[in-house]
C-alpha cells in the first residue's frame, strides 16, 4: 500500500509558497507594510488551528499556512527594501513613503 501524505505535504507547501509570494509584492505594493498584523493575526489562527485539527494532513497544510504568513512578515519588510533598491517598481501613490 502506498502512503501519499508526504507527497500531498510536498506539493501543497511549493503551491503555498508560491502563492504567497505574489501577496507579498501586491500587498507592499498597494498598502507597503502597514498590513503585516494581519499576517501576525492569520499566521496564529492558522498555527493554533493546526494543533487543535486531529486530521494529520490537514493540521500540515495549516501549519505551512501559518508559517508562510508569519514567514511573510518579514518579506513585507524585505519587498519594501527591494522597492528602495529600485528591483521592484514603486508604487506612484506612495511616493512619499519611500
Amino acid at each position: 500500500m502506498l502512503h501519499y501524505s508526504g507527497i500531498v505535504i510536498a506539493v501543497s507547501c511549493f503551491i503555498i509558497i508560491g502563492v504567497f509570494h505574489p501577496i507579498v509584492i501586491k500587498t507592499e505594493y498597494y498598502t507597503g507594510t502597514k498590513l503585516w498584523w494581519l499576517f501576525l493575526i492569520v499566521g496564529l489562527v492558522c498555527i493554533g488551528a493546526a494543533l487543535l485539527i486531529a486530521n494529520s494532513l490537514l493540521s500540515a497544510i495549516l501549519g505551512i499556512v501559518g508559517a508562510s504568513c508569519l514567514w511573510s512578515i518579514k518579506e513585507l519588510y524585505d519587498q519594501r527594501k527591494r522597492v528602495q533598491k529600485g528591483w521592484f517598481p514603486k508604487n506612484p501613490k506612495r511616493k512619499d513613503e519611500y
